[in-house]
């Protein structure tokens, strides 16, 4: 139930679990919230913008559940315009006051979607996160809610400028001195966060969005779907967050603000290698990595890097977390003052190049695993079929998380959790939150079937409308363009990464290529770059 107004991304695994199992096993879902149950502060008095009404009394039937509220028309206010993005919840639509003609993001999301009295409470604890950080530096403005029988509009501060991460690769070069004037707008989130009583639990590069699109425009974090509340003297234990940004005391279920520190410092381990600083190719690969604790700052492109960046990256990844730099130390540290020893000097390009291959979704890659899925035979895909029948067990046509788990689990699926977690990422392609029949095909046949050399030739067939052995600029976007991919950027996207040779267009063997590649060896080989898996 996050507010975030652009693309999902499934390089970043997101985590989730309230249950008492040991680190790297345990229950995950989406949504990936299950944070504590807390106290929550009490609603505040009903406004114009809050769907409030004055010198009435409304009938019971006419509160809405997740504020408390007299149902409101969003639509009094708003003039709701064109879709700016697509989630699990519900869509992101630009929208008018029509009082003054100001531009807003709308997050409208569905009341259907929230099935059970916790997922209201989380979305109510967000709204009231979002009230109390509103005003402050680098956080997303909230304008307000709208509660109606079928949705809850939220209003918030139009970004416009795009993701932190795409700024820094469309730029081309930037300095140390450059990614310190960044980060420290994305300490300070954390600095304002704390200070006001809240543990932020999510920080990564996609919660980071850009105003506008001017040269010195400010950063916003736009996402506060796990954030809590903190409670003096409480131990949290919810594993919540995103892998590679996940402190090692979450996995260890007894942890506090001292996360947020952690995480940021994993970006900014991002922001001058390109790549993070703790990763595998599975979840739990990944999780190994963060409780090992191992912190190379001595492989390229760390010998150019100034020794006061790495020993601010050093205190932030401190695994104690009593030991750890607090981020109002962070915002005194000599690399981050803004006539600090931040150096001037441009940072290796092969650092924009691994991070965009870091943060690049490959659509091209899914889009081809759906065009096989949907060519194999009724024999090929007979097996899958009744597991998906077994799955769906309210015959829907559609898997929920919660269907995929007790699903699997009662088929006596020897899957880990980890990779339930990662079938459902790779299967739920257009971000609706559930997994349909070619969906499902798509991702179970991965494994077994992309090898095959005729599944192989059909996809690339399926881009390669005119059988010239070559997939052109067109004709990928025409292909894309069917699943709502067929935007410049991503176009651009796929052929920077996909098209080795630069000439245009993607020929049988670079296709291949690219639907058989895993993870670059980045200790052994720090010339490459990390290809993530889907």
């Amino acid at each position: 139930m996050g507010l975030c107004f652009t693309k999902s991304h499934t390089h970043d695994i997101p985590i989730s679990s309230s249950s008492e199992s040991p680190p790297h096993h345990f229950q995950q879902t989406q949504p990936i919230k299950k944070p504590d149950p807390i106290h929550q502060p009490a609603l505040p008095k009903p406004s114009p913008y809050s769907g409030g009404s004055f010198g009435k009394s409304p009938s019971s039937s006419q509160i809405g559940p997740i504020l408390g509220k007299p149902y409101a028309d969003v639509n009094s206010v708003y003039t709701l315009e064109k879709e700016l993005g697509r989630g699990q919840f519900g869509v992101t639509r630009l929208c008018t006051e029509k009082s003054t003609g100001r531009k807003y993001a709308c997050k409208s999301i569905s009341c259907k979607k929230l099935v059970t009295n916790k997922d209201i409470e989380d979305l109510r604890r967000e709204v009231l996160i979002l009230e109390h950080l509103t005003g402050q530096p680098n956080i997303v403005e909230f304008k307000g809610a709208f509660e109606d029988r079928q949705n809850l509009h939220l209003i918030m501060e139009l970004c416009t400028g795009g993701e932190l991460f795409d700024r820094i690769i469309a730029k081309g070069s930037y300095t140390e001195r450059e990614a310190a004037k960044i980060f420290r707008q994305i300490v300070n989130v954390v600095h304002v966060c704390h200070f006001m009583g809240v543990m932020h639990r999510d920080l990564k590069p996609e919660n980071f969005l850009l105003v506008s699109k001017d040269v010195d425009a400010p950063i916003k974090a736009i996402d506060f779907g796990l954030s809590v509340f903190i409670e003096q003297g409480k131990v949290y234990r919810d594993i919540v967050g995103s892998a590679y940004y996940v402190a090692p005391e979450v996995l260890q279920r007894n942890y506090g603000k001292e996360i947020d520190v952690w995480s940021a410092g994993v970006i900014l381990y991002i922001l001058l290698s390109g790549v993070p600083p703790f990763w595998a190719e599975t979840e739990k690969g990944i999780f190994d990595s963060i409780i090992e604790g191992k912190l190379d700052l001595h492989s390229a492109p760390w010998p150019s890097i100034s020794d006061t960046a790495k020993d601010l990256i050093r205190k932030m990844l401190t695994m104690d977390p009593k030991k750890r730099i607090t981020a109002a130390e962070v915002l005194e540290h000599q690399w981050m003052k803004k006539d600090g020893e931040a150096s001037d000097k441009p940072i290796d390009s092969a650092v924009l190049i691994r991070m965009k291959q870091f943060r690049a979704m490959n659509k091209m890659k899914k889009l081809a695993l759906k065009v096989i899925a949907e060519t194999l035979s009724e024999e090929e895909i007979h097996g899958l079929k009744q597991m998906f029948n077994n799955i769906d067990t309210d015959g829907s046509g559609n898997i929920t998380v919660e269907e995929l788990r007790t699903g699997l689990s009662r088929l006596g699926s020897k899957l880990t959790e980890a990779e339930i977690k990662q079938l459902m990422d790779a299967a739920d392609i257009d971000n609706n939150g559930t997994i349909d029949y070619t969906e499902f095909i798509t991702a179970t046949m991965h494994r077994h079937k992309l090898e095959k050399e005729e599944n192989l030739h059909k996809a690339f067939l399926y881009f390669d409308k005119d059988q010239s052995g070559f997939i052109t600029r067109d004709e990928l976007r025409q292909a894309m363009t069917e699943y709502g991919m067929g935007d410049e950027a991503t176009i651009d996207e796929v052929l920077e990464d996909v098209d080795t040779d630069k000439d245009g267009r993607i020929n049988y063997e670079e296709f291949v290529a690219m639907m058989t590649r895993g993870v670059a060896d980045y200790d052994d080989k720090p010339d490459r770059v990390i290809v993530l898996p889907e």
